[in-house]
């Protein structure tokens, strides 16, 4: 299926590794140019021209931490000052730290905060002129499956992803007249680093082994084993693409089955 993607414009944040990295290999594949960014620049510039080495496409790293809202709207600004626009925006960044309600802080729940929703504001704020002029664009934010099925002691994250949600689907309808398509994607239990370290918190207070966490995770998922990164790629890449033309305002779980409600 040809998707469209070809010479578009995409900028993926968080993109050095997990699953931005894997969503940056996959609109890349699809001919898109990608602009990705991450805190780190020696790991960042590595998995630009990983990418590079893979598919022989341009790739362009841009070092922000987009927790900081300047350097959140400075990535925005670097790529649309490198290519012209922007057509596609994928929101993305690391989780807040786990703990229980009573072990956070004000200043943990501050930093959640610009993390979490006004890393993707921020973001947003700057690509969507851009998206309006063309009268194409795709606003993709990557959430979590806590939105519909809260996670046990991820209370910030649990809390701040869902305000992400709303954002995004009241987005959608400002935004639907100039052809600009906002989507939330929520992986379930994928196999990143950030979940291997939560694995790894959970096997400390239970006094077990981490693959044992895996073990009872697994059993929870009718699918039976966690997501690979390309597969929740795979979903980001078609909401990028002209194929998903009739899809905005949707809140869509990646999870092999482990969310059981309706809606």
């Amino acid at each position: 299926m040809e998707l469209g993607l070809r010479d578009k414009i995409a900028l993926v944040a968080g993109a050095s590794k997990g699953l931005g990295k894997a969503i940056a290999l996959g609109l890349a594949k699809e001919g898109a140019k990608v602009a990705i960014c991450a805190r780190h620049k020696d790991l960042l510039e590595t998995t630009a021209h990983e990418i590079e080495s893979i598919l022989g496409s341009e790739v362009l790293p841009i070092k922000a931490d987009v927790s900081i809202s300047k350097e959140a709207r400075k990535f925005v600004q670097k790529a649309v000052n490198y290519w012209g626009t922007v057509h596609i925006l994928v929101t993305n960044a690391g989780g807040p730290p786990p703990a229980y309600f009573e072990e956070t802080t004000e200043q943990m729940w501050e930093q959640a905060f610009h993390l979490t929703l006004m890393s993707a504001l921020n973001m947003a704020w700057e690509a969507i002129p851009y998206m309006r002029k063309q009268k194409w664009g795709r606003i993709i934010a990557m959430t979590s499956i806590s939105v519909k099925q809260p996670i046990g002691r991820l209370m910030l994250s649990n809390s701040l992803r869902a305000a992400v949600v709303g954002w995004t689907k009241t987005l959608a309808d400002e935004v639907a007249k100039d052809n600009i398509l906002v989507n939330s994607v929520c992986p379930g239990y994928t196999l990143t680093q950030r979940v291997k370290v939560l694995a790894q918190n959970l096997a400390q207070e239970k006094n077990t082994q981490s693959k044992e966490i895996f073990k009872n995770w697994e059993e929870k998922i009718p699918l039976g084993r966690l997501a690979s990164p390309e597969e929740i790629a795979n979903l980001v890449v078609f909401l990028a693409s002209e194929r998903a033309s009739y899809l905005t305002g949707n809140i869509i779980q990646v999870d092999g089955g482990y969310y059981r409600g309706l809606t």
